[in-house]
């Protein structure tokens, strides 16, 4: 199988030609070519595939094996991924996703695809669309309690499922609070973790648990989440700088869609 690793703001995968081969889609498959220690070592693999309503369609899995709705930082990088194996040569692309319709603004520099612009379409406070199981119709800055510790936290859908949990510095146990709120019964389909913490107004830090890949160093969904967590409920700038374990992401919100800009790095091409 011929892939290609890539990665934006440090969130990797393991980019695969649909189109042109068998890609083979079995968790255990999965689960083995991103192992860092015996396999090519990834947050997951990304497959781009044919699609009868877009240009593209855009299958994502978690190094679990298990497919997630959508990546905002691995779209970006699918785009690129596309345009350098000459499968398109618009700028402008459509993707078909698990979360509806992304398209994706490619950003060129002498020649070559740097990054990209993302409209990661419309965001979402109704608990009943991530689903959460709580009687509220939406968690904005409210109480959470979890592990002992009681955060000020709020729910988010941006076509998957967030928890924007806002603090002064970052915890030790992360990883623990991020399982333990996967698998809490109030998170039915499990729920990604930003921990955030607010530099003024218009930056933020953040560092993400995610369901399926645990820690990451990025997350483009999660920032997405974390950024309209802050402009709705700490009443912050539309435009957020978003720094990361990995590098910075933009979130721009404008009309009523998030929209999200980075890099798209290529790292190695090989053959599994």
């Amino acid at each position: 199988m011929r892939f290609t690793k890539m990665h934006g703001a440090g969130n990797d995968y393991i980019y695969v030609d649909g189109i042109n081969q068998d890609v083979n889609r079995d968790p255990d498959f999965i689960k083995r070519i991103s192992d860092r220690h015996f396999g090519v070592g990834a947050d997951g693999m990304i497959v781009l595939e044919k699609s009868e309503l877009y240009d593209f369609k855009m299958a994502m899995y978690n190094a679990d094996g298990s497919q997630g709705q959508m990546c905002g930082n691995g779209i970006r990088c699918l785009g690129k991924f596309a345009y350098d194996h000459h499968l398109t040569n618009q700028l402008d692309l459509r993707f078909e996703t698990l979360a509806g319709l992304r398209t994706v603004h490619l950003l060129e520099d002498n020649g070559q695809i740097v990054g990209g612009r993302v409209d990661m379409g419309e965001p979402t406070l109704l608990t009943s669309a991530l689903p959460m199981m709580i009687d509220q119709d939406n968690f904005v800055n409210e109480p959470l309690n979890i592990m002992n510790h009681t955060y000020q936290a709020t729910a988010v859908s941006v076509g998957n499922p967030h928890l924007v949990l806002f603090v002064d510095q970052m915890p030790d146990d992360l990883t623990e609070i991020g399982e333990a709120l996967n698998n809490d019964p109030m998170f039915p389909e499990g729920v990604n973790v930003e921990f955030v913490t607010v530099i003024d107004h218009t930056h933020i830090k953040m560092r993400v648990y995610e369901r399926g890949s645990g820690e990451t160093l990025a997350c483009g969904t999660g920032a997405c989440a974390a950024a309209y967590a802050c402009i709705i409920g700490q009443q912050m700038a539309r435009t957020i700088e978003v720094e990361l374990s990995g590098g910075k992401l933009q979130v721009d919100y404008s009309s009523g869609h998030l929209f999200l800009t980075g890099e798209a790095c290529t790292v190695f091409e090989g053959d599994y």
